[in-house]
């Protein structure tokens, strides 16, 4: 169940209220104004809870459905800095304890410009949530589902070259979560970096609707990932 689902409920549901009551429901959604965590649908459930339209065993169900379509959801509401620095970097330690955060002890000449360290190879990892191009507002309201046909904006950004040995980008959707593992020559290489600001050393890689499908060759499940970073770190 994406957000499309859930109007369409809804406004199902609403025209099971009495005439007057749905035009008290337009008229109040039209002046609302919302602060996190009161928001529009919140307002719509209540008023259709308190117009016995739906039962709370309703909700429940509605709302058990929603988060478990959407396990990555959450995910939108960290901060930009939180998600791309801390997040993803925590993320991958939990998969495989193997990733572990780089120090001098391990590599004498680090000065933090990668993130994580593993049997020897130097790995950097970015992260971005795929975001609609058609939609405004807050993070949350731009989240997409993984597949769905509607434009979105991806972009893996402050990528700094020869630093490390193998990037892996990490792509993230309400409903699902992407691990693509290119080793430095590969990022390079890829045809669709570009320079993040003009005359800079930084450089960026955007992903959308029209480029996506090209990163399956790098995608990797989860379990995979030490094995396969090793592997390109080892033929560089």
């Amino acid at each position: 169940m994406d957000v499309k689902d859930l109007e369409k409920l809804l406004s199902h549901w609403a025209e099971s209220l009495k005439h007057a009551d749905r035009k008290t429901l337009r008229t109040r959604l039209s002046s609302l104004k919302s602060v996190f965590p009161f928001n529009e649908y919140e307002y719509r459930l209540m008023f259709l809870l308190d117009k016995k339209v739906i039962s709370f065993e309703d909700y429940q169900s509605l709302r058990d459905n929603y988060v478990m379509s959407n396990p990555y959801l959450e995910l939108y509401g960290i901060a930009p800095r939180i998600f791309g620095e801390i997040w993803c970097r925590d993320h991958l330690m939990d998969i495989d304890n193997r990733f572990v955060k780089p120090e001098k002890s391990l590599d004498p000449n680090y000065q933090g410009e990668y993130d994580l360290w593993i049997e020897g190879v130097k790995v950097e990892v970015k992260a971005s949530r795929a975001i609609s191009t058609r939609v405004r507002g807050r993070l949350e309201s731009k989240a997409l589902n993984y597949g769905v046909d509607t434009p979105f904006w991806m972009n893996f950004q402050q990528i700094k070259l020869d630093i490390c040995d193998v990037f892996i980008f990490i792509g993230v959707w309400v409903d699902s979560i992407c691990y693509w593992v290119l080793s430095n020559d590969e990022v390079k290489k890829h045809p669709d970096i570009s320079h993040q600001h003009r005359g800079g050393i930084e450089y960026q890689i955007g992903v959308t609707e029209r480029n996506l499908k090209q990163f399956d060759r790098y995608l990797v499940e989860p379990a995979n990932l030490v094995d396969v970073i090793l592997r390109k770190a080892l033929s560089k």
